[in-house]
């Protein structure tokens, strides 16, 4: 990757210098990660403070230790950023911005993706079919369900029309139903941060970008932040059957997380993730340019309903969790062949962004091409307690 896509003017929050920022730093020196403060144009360690993001989200001062808490070393955030985008591993570099918290995602949650996904299960996962499908799906239902509010009795008469009509589908259930789609994402530690590869499944012929809002949530189900994410999406293979969501979502590379996790405080609130526009831009290789937009305002469920759904009495999260939000982005414009839409191809830089939490900034690659995933749970703890954080 070109080290100026993701130079710090690219990827800090507009508002960088008021923004409480938590970012860690993979030091090759030390042979794993720190917990990390973005101050002005350094990062600062952190971990003798909180040896885990984990940690310093259970903390009451986590935004003050942010700011202002003593850290250890230090490193230029530009440094870091070059580092990363070039592919140095033996030098300091970013990681994605969580290590053990859970990685969920709820899917469905915007009415305009919501038919995307009908589209798909009715094609089967091919894209030769879409175009044809969409018109009549769109022709049936079109904008009627775009301000019915999940869960409400608008919603049940019209999950009534729909049946009778021969239209009902699984992803409308959980698109307008009482409960939502909620998955896991990815494995623990395992999320690429900004800078980084993303991949997708050689096979795959047809598959898209999802940009995101992230919720970082402690393990009293309090959400104490938000980042971006790329939860990437494989159209072709969930469109031949849901039961293959995992084979789908779940690939080496293909959760991305970052910047940075902003923490809320004053000047950065659950409301202001509410209003969110986060934007999509993606440049292939071929000169190709995709752009796109998902607003927050148009989610079918409150964010905190959907915290809800995860966590509770039901089921209980010890080191907190991250949540993937949903997306109101589906690519409809074709990129090869009429009628089939968007697909990526290898080089893609795809870059999500949205004023107050900076760009994600990540180069398509194939799963099997992304660098291996290697550094798991154990590995963390055996490191950091060989270096007397534990």
């Amino acid at each position: 990757m070109d080290p100026t896509a993701v130079s710090p003017a690219v990827v800090l929050p507009e508002d960088a210098g008021r923004a409480a920022l938590i970012a860690r730093v993979q030091e090759p020196e030390w042979g794993g990660p720190c917990v990390a403060a973005v101050r002005g144009e350094d990062v600062v360690d952190l971990t003798a403070v909180a040896p885990t993001v984990t940690d310093l989200l259970e903390r009451d001062d986590a935004a003050d230790i942010v700011h202002s808490a003593p850290g250890g070393r230090s490193w230029p955030l530009a440094d870091l950023l070059q580092a990363t985008a070039t592919g140095r591993r033996d030098v300091p570099h970013l990681l994605a911005p969580i290590d053990l918290q859970l990685i969920k995602a709820a899917g469905v949650t915007f009415a305009r993706s919501m038919l995307e996904r009908v589209i798909e299960e009715r094609t089967g996962g091919d894209p030769a079919q879409a175009e044809r499908v969409r018109e009549r799906v769109g022709q049936a239902v079109g904008g009627a369900l775009a301000n019915v509010r999940a869960g409400s009795p608008e919603a049940a008469r019209a999950k009534e029309l729909l049946i009778a009509e021969g239209l009902w589908s699984q992803y409308l259930e959980v698109g307008i139903g009482p409960d939502p789609e909620v998955f896991t994402k990815a494995p623990v530690l395992s999320a690429v941060g900004t800078g980084a590869d993303i991949g997708v499944l050689a096979a795959s012929v047809w598959n898209n970008p999802e940009p995101e809002a992230v919720l970082a949530v402690d393990s009293r189900g309090r959400v104490r932040g938000a980042t971006l994410g790329n939860d990437v999406n494989l159209r072709d293979i969930e469109g031949r059957s849901a039961l293959l969501l995992p084979r789908a979502k779940d690939n080496n590379a293909s959760c991305a997380v970052g910047p940075f996790i902003r923490l809320f405080d004053d000047d950065f609130t659950l409301d202001d993730v509410r209003a969110l526009d986060i934007e999509l831009r993606v440049e292939g290789k071929d000169g190709y340019v995709l752009a796109g937009l998902s607003s927050m305002r148009e989610i079918s469920r409150d964010v905190l309903d959907l915290v809800a759904s995860v966590h509770g009495a039901h089921h209980q999260h010890p080191d907190g969790f991250v949540l993937f939000t949903g997306t109101l982005f589906a690519p409809t414009e074709d990129r090869s062949a009429p009628g089939e839409g968007f697909t990526h191809e290898h080089g893609d830089l795809v870059r999500i962004s949205s004023p107050r939490l900076g760009a994600l900034v990540n180069t398509v690659t194939t799963s099997e091409e992304a660098p291996p995933w290697e550094f798991g749970i154990t590995a963390l703890m055996r490191n950091l307690a060989a270096r007397g954080l534990l």
